[in-house]
C-alpha cells in the first residue's frame, strides 16, 4: 500500500518558537535588519510517503541549513522512525526575510552581528520543533493514495550572470491523490532565488509560500509543499516587492493547481534510497610560498586596498578570519556537499546540498530522462556554500563571480559568497581530474547510476 501523512507548523520567531528580530539574507554594513512584523508566517511542513516504509521530506521557510545544526539534527530524527538517514530529506526554501542562521553564511561577516544569543536559542528551539513536527506526522493517520507525476514550465526565472548560464523553467509536480482522485499532498518546485519581496522588516516565505498558500485556498484538505530547484545563479524577473510576491506565487500555485486537473504519469513503490557526500575541493595554496602571497592579499583588504572594498564591507570583516584560519593552519581544503537520491518507480529525486547552480538541473535532466525522468532538489540537507562549475571562473567569466566566490582584484582568494559561507579559497576551477567541476559530476553520476 501506498500511503501519506503530513503536517505543518508555524515557525515564525515569537509564535510557538523564541522571539529573535534579527533578519538573514541580505548583507548589511553595520548589523543585520530588524523585523517589525510577518507579512505571512514561516512554516515548516513534512510529507511522508509510505511505500510501504516512511520516507520524509522536510522543508523549512529560512534561508540555508547550517551544516553543524543539521548534524546534530539529524541523528535525533533517524531514531524516530525504523529508517534509515537516507529516507530523511531536510531543504530550506531559501526565503531572504528569514531569521539569521548561525553560521553559511557566517553572521558577523555577512551581517556585522555580534550578539547571537536570541538566534541560538531559536535555532535550538527550531530543531526540537522539527522533532516533534516528524514526530506528529509519523503518528498521523496514514491516507491511502496513488502517486503521480509531471513537469510544467514557469518563464519567470532568469540567469544573473555574464555570460548568461542556462535559465530553469521545470516546474516539478509530484501529487498524492487519495482513492477518490482528490490531491492530498502535492510537492513542487522551481529554479529561482525566493527574493521576490526584496528586502523587507518583515517575516516571509517569500513567492513559495505565497504559492503554497494559493494551492491549498483553492482545493481544501490538500498539503502543499515546496521544493527549491538549482536556482543558485537564477533571479526573478521584475521589481522585487510584496506586489512582485504576490503576483508570482499567484502565478506559480495556480500553474500548479492547472496541472492537478488532469494527472501525470503514474509511480509505484518501493522507494529506494541513498545519501552520500562529495568533497569538492578548493584551490589552496600548492606551496609555503603561495600561502604567504595569499596571506598578504588578505592583508591588503583592511590595509593598502580597503578603500576598494568600502561598498562590500563583508570582505573586511573576513579578512582577518580568513587570515587567522591561515595562521592556524586551520583552513579547508575541501567543502562537503551531500547528494541524497530517492528512487520511486521510473522517477529520480536529487536533493543536492549548497546552493547549486542551473547548469547541475540541466546536466542531470539531460543524463536521466529530463524534466519527467528526475525531480531536481537544492538547498538539501546541508548548504555548506554555493556549488558552482568551472563556468563561473577564468577564462569563461573573466569579471569576477559572486557565486563562484572570487574577484579580479585577489582571483585566487575567497570573494564574493565565499566570504559570507566563511571560506579562505573558492573552488578549484578546470575540467581536469581533481578540479570541483569533474568532482561534483563524478559524485552525481555515481549516486544517479
Amino acid at each position: 500500500m501506498t500511503a501519506v501523512s503530513c503536517t505543518r507548523a508555524d515557525i515564525t520567531p515569537g509564535v510557538t518558537l523564541p522571539a529573535m528580530s534579527e533578519m538573514g539574507g541580505y548583507g548589511t554594513a553595520t548589523g543585520p535588519r530588524l523585523a517589525t512584523g510577518t507579512y505571512s508566517p514561516l512554516m515548516a511542513r513534512v510529507t511522508i510517503l509510505w511505500t510501504p516504509m516512511p520516507h520524509a521530506i522536510i522543508t523549512l521557510d529560512v534561508l540555508t541549513i547550517p551544516p553543524a545544526w543539521h548534524q546534530a539534527l539529524r541523528p535525533r530524527l533517524v531514531a524516530l522512525a525504523p529508517w534509515m538517514s537516507s529516507d530523511v530529506a531536510i531543504l530550506c526554501t531559501h526565503t531572504h526575510n528569514g531569521p539569521m542562521t548561525l553560521s553559511h553564511p557566517d553572521p558577523w561577516i555577512t551581517y556585522a552581528a555580534t550578539d547571537l544569543g536570541p538566534a541560538t536559542a531559536y535555532w535550538a528551539a527550531l530543531a526540537d520543533q522539527v522533532v516533534q513536527f516528524v514526530t506528529d506526522a509519523l503518528n498521523t493517520p496514514q491516507t491511502p493514495v496513488t502517486l503521480d507525476y509531471q513537469s510544467i514550465t514557469q518563464n519567470w526565472s532568469t540567469p544573473r550572470t555574464q555570460p548568461v548560464t542556462y535559465t530553469e523553467t521545470a516546474v516539478p509536480v509530484l501529487v498524492a491523490r487519495d482513492l477518490s482522485g482528490q490531491p492530498k499532498a502535492v510537492l513542487f518546485g522551481y529554479g529561482t532565488h525566493a527574493v521576490t519581496a526584496g528586502t523587507q522588516n518583515r517575516w516571509d516565505g517569500d513567492y513559495p509560500a505565497a504559492a503554497c498558500s494559493v494551492i491549498e485556498a483553492d482545493i481544501p484538505g490538500c498539503h502543499a509543499q515546496f521544493i527549491p530547484g538549482s536556482g543558485g545563479d537564477q533571479d526573478p524577473v521584475g521589481t522585487r516587492s510584496w506586489r512582485l510576491r504576490d503576483k508570482l506565487g499567484a502565478q506559480l500555485g495556480s500553474a500548479v493547481i492547472t496541472a492537478l486537473a488532469t494527472p501525470g504519469r503514474s509511480l509505484v513503490g518501493p522507494i529506494t534510497s541513498s545519501l552520500t557526500s562529495v568533497a569538492v575541493p578548493l584551490q589552496v595554496p600548492a606551496n609555503d610560498t603561495e600561502r604567504a602571497a595569499r596571506r598578504a592579499e588578505y592583508v591588503k583588504r583592511d590595509g593598502v586596498n580597503a578603500a576598494l572594498y568600502d561598498a562590500v564591507p563583508y570582505y573586511r570583516r573576513h579578512a582577518p578570519i580568513a587570515r587567522a584560519m591561515i595562521d592556524n593552519n586551520t583552513d579547508p581544503h575541501f567543502v562537503d556537499v551531500p547528494i541524497g537520491v530517492w528512487r520511486l518507480g521510473n522517477l529520480r529525486m536529487l536533493w543536492m546540498g549548497g546552493e547549486p547552480v542551473s547548469g547541475f538541473g540541466r546536466w542531470v535532466r539531460d543524463h536521466y530522462g529530463g524534466t519527467s525522468g528526475i525531480l531536481v532538489g537544492g538547498y538539501a540537507n546541508e548548504v555548506p556554500c554555493y556549488v558552482v562549475g568551472a563556468t563561473f571562473f577564468a577564462p569563461t567569466d573573466t569579471n569576477g563571480s559572486y557565486e563562484g566566490g572570487w574577484n579580479t582584484l585577489d582571483r585566487d582568494c575567497a570573494g564574493e559568497s565565499a566570504c559570507c559561507y566563511g571560506l579562505p579559497w573558492h573552488f578549484k576551477p578546470g575540467l581536469n581530474s581533481g578540479d570541483a567541476e569533474p568532482t561534483i559530476l563524478a559524485a552525481l553520476t555515481a549516486a544517479l547510476a
